[in-house]
């Protein structure tokens, strides 16, 4: 959440209002930096996300549950004991700076209220969760000590200490005429730099917007601005801070292009008008959005396997490479019984102990035969040259059998681990990424030490329903495509597979009626969307009956042969997949 703390203002009176009075119910912690309470406010239960990871840092009510580990952390449980069924008793903002108190009322010994503190530092890198009661910190999910900070340790039983620079001047407390007075008596060079040196809470995006609305390039210098510089500057931050001050902020989002968020701000940054902004009528919904670029966080066993798969996929890449090369090689070994042939009828026309010797070419075609010059080994006799060539060429036809066998093998295996390449980037959940680890172990790329007969997949396959009422079912990974395909579906279900693309196994459930095209399109969609084709357009999927669908004997998880297939090409619409894969 790329935001500083004049635009956080807005957001935590947001906060406040919502969450004010609501009970703590649950507390989890999805990650190592994240926390999800659980309020219950007024019958309805609301998702207040907490992160202080280091890239993105936030806080937001959510729509969305982030899976939780099986067993919850020790921060997670310190907080369980100390803040759930506790009441929020107010969200607030220390002065304007990306710090956040959420005060929290538990009932501690004898029914007396006691107020614990959940201080949330929005600051990047240094971003941290820290429990308090009574100004010391009874832990925090980043314990910072001595050896990290000389200045301000973060450690249980130490004293809280606010991060240095609260001296600076909150633009929604002191007259606009004044900061302008101070930002020009700055001990700094640029007018941006000037700004954020001077007010508690402005980042570079508001020094930028300030300095633009006041008709000034960021980077002037301080010196070159006069008494007249000083009236534009003071109207230009009151620009600003009377919208924040008076709740009439206008919360948007800045995006490069169409997927590149690169601000968010409680005003308009007209400055970065030549970008999409994007207007809401809450911080929390601006806030959501901007989350929404990034996706969910990466889970460390899923960039494990990613790179796992990646070495793999490179490495039999570059086998591939040679083999191909070799092959090319060993199918020229027609050549080398041609020379031994040639030889053998010429064995009188052979110079002894010469390098080279150019003979007739007995297998020309044209009506004067040609010559053609023939490598000799000078110590071996005619026929001995002759009885090479024809070892050469037995070798190499051995070797081009060999080698047609583990070209196909190699490709065989580069198709498969890109198959679990495409299931692993739509997993999202540990179930999902175990599944997919365990299939990488029963193949071999996984050395284990533990030979204990590997658990049956937990994970279940997707489901949707078309929109005019078929049920499909999506295969996450290799092993869920056997198991929809050959234990779920029926012989008259529909099938459905990207066209000699890696992806999942996509079923239409017939329920005892004609499928229709506009369920099998939509289903195609899903095809498209969830293999390696997700981002292309006319992309070719397969369908046939489910009866005409096989696996060979040995065949790898996930792969088949079929017939009497026909073929539909789609572009998958990424805002009706999701709609069509949301529970109705």
């Amino acid at each position: 959440m790329n935001i500083d703390g004049l635009s956080l203002a807005p957001l935590v009176s947001e906060l406040n209002t919502t969450l004010t009075g609501g009970r703590i119910d649950k507390v989890f912690q999805p990650d190592s930096y994240s926390l999800l309470l659980w309020v219950r406010q007024r019958g309805e239960n609301l998702r207040f996300l907490i992160s202080a990871n280091p890239e993105r840092p936030k806080l937001l009510i959510t729509s969305e549950a982030p899976e939780n580990p099986a067993v919850a952390p020790n921060f997670c449980m310190l907080l369980r004991k100390h803040i759930e069924d506790g009441r929020i008793a107010t969200i607030e903002q220390h002065s304007l700076d990306r710090i956040i108190n959420i005060n929290i009322d538990v009932r501690g010994e004898r029914g007396r209220i006691i107020t614990k503190h959940l201080v949330v530092e929005i600051m990047g890198k240094y971003s941290n969760i820290i429990l308090l009661q009574d100004n010391t910190i009874i832990d925090a999910v980043k314990r910072v000590s001595a050896h990290v900070s000389r200045h301000r340790q973060v450690l249980p039983g130490k004293e809280y200490i606010y991060p240095p620079g609260q001296d600076r001047l909150n633009i929604l407390t002191i007259g606009a005429n004044q900061f302008a007075k101070q930002v020009l008596a700055a001990p700094v060079t640029s007018l941006s730099k000037a700004i954020i040196a001077t007010g508690i809470g402005l980042g570079p995006l508001t020094a930028k917007e300030i300095a633009w609305r006041g008709g000034f390039s960021p980077d002037v210098p301080l010196q070159e601005l006069d008494n007249a510089d000083e009236i534009a500057l003071s109207d230009a931050v009151n620009s600003i801070a009377s919208q924040i001050a008076e709740n009439t902020a206008t919360p948007t989002v800045v995006v490069e292009g169409q997927t590149k968020p690169l601000a968010i701000a409680a005003f308009i940054p007209e400055h970065l008008k030549h970008h999409n902004l994007h207007q809401f009528p809450t911080m929390s919904a601006a806030v959501a959005f901007f989350d929404s670029f990034k996706g969910r966080q990466a889970l460390p066993a899923k960039e494990l396997l990613t790179k796992l798969l990646a070495s793999e996929i490179a490495k039999l890449t570059r086998k591939q490479g040679v083999l191909t090369e070799e092959l090319a090689q060993a199918e020229n070994a027609d050549e080398f019984r041609k020379y031994g042939d040639i030889l053998m009828a010429n064995l009188y026309a052979v110079t002894p102990g010469t390098d080279k010797q150019a003979l007739l070419d007995i297998y020309s075609e044209a009506d004067d035969p040609e010559e053609i010059v023939i490598i000799l080994d000078p110590l071996l006799s005619a026929i001995e040259n002759a009885q090479h060539y024809y070892t050469r060429y037995n070798k190499a036809k051995r070797s081009e059998e060999h080698l047609t066998g583990q070209l196909a093998e190699c490709q065989q295996d580069i198709i498969y681990l890109e198959s679990i390449a495409v299931a692993l980037s739509h997993a999202d959940t540990s179930t999902d990424i175990n599944e997919i680890r365990q299939e990488l172990i029963t193949a071999g790329y996984i050395k284990t030490a533990d030979k204990r007969r590997l658990s049956a997949a937990v994970a279940s396959p997707l489901s949707a329903i078309t929109t005019d009422g078929f049920t499909l079912i999506i295969g996450k990974n290799n092993r869920q495509n056997d198991a929809v395909t050959f234990k779920q579906a029926r012989p008259d279900d529909i099938w459905l597979h990207t066209k000699d693309i890696p992806g999942s196994h996509v079923i239409i459930c017939n329920e005892n009626r004609e499928v229709s095209p506009q369920a099998i399109k939509e289903a195609a969609q899903l095809a498209v969307y969830f293999s390696k084709s997700r981002h292309s357009s006319s992309v070719p999927v397969d369908y046939t009956k489910r009866r005409y669908v096989r696996k060979p004997s040995g065949a790898k998880p996930g792969f088949v042969i079929y017939d009497h297939q026909s073929t539909v090409y789609v572009t998958p619409d990424e805002a009706f997949i999701t709609k069509l894969l949301t529970p109705r």
